[in-house]
C-alpha cells in the first residue's frame, strides 16, 4: 500500500541568529568588521540578509563552523 508523501519532509526550520547571538549563545566575539572580512575570505559561514539593515546567520552552519575549529586543534 502506498501511503502519500506529506508536503513537507518534516525537517526543522533553519534558525538564524542575530550578530549578539553570535557572542551571547556561541562565544563569538569578532567584530562585524572582522566578520566581513573572514565571510569575504570564505573562512566564516555567509550571513543571510533579512532585511534593509538587517542580516542572521544560520545556526547550523555556526555550529558547524565552531565544531571544524574545535576538531582542527586535535589535529
Amino acid at each position: 500500500m502506498n501511503l502519500p508523501t506529506p508536503n513537507n519532509d518534516n525537517r526543522k526550520p533553519a534558525k538564524l541568529l542575530r550578530y549578539c547571538e553570535l557572542n551571547d549563545t556561541r562565544g563569538i566575539t569578532y567584530t562585524r568588521r572582522h566578520l566581513y572580512k573572514l565571510e569575504a575570505e570564505r573562512r566564516f559561514p555567509r550571513r543571510v540578509p533579512l532585511g534593509e539593515n538587517r542580516v542572521g546567520w544560520i545556526e547550523s552552519e555556526i555550529d558547524e563552523w565552531i565544531a571544524q575549529r574545535a576538531a582542527s586543534r586535535a589535529a
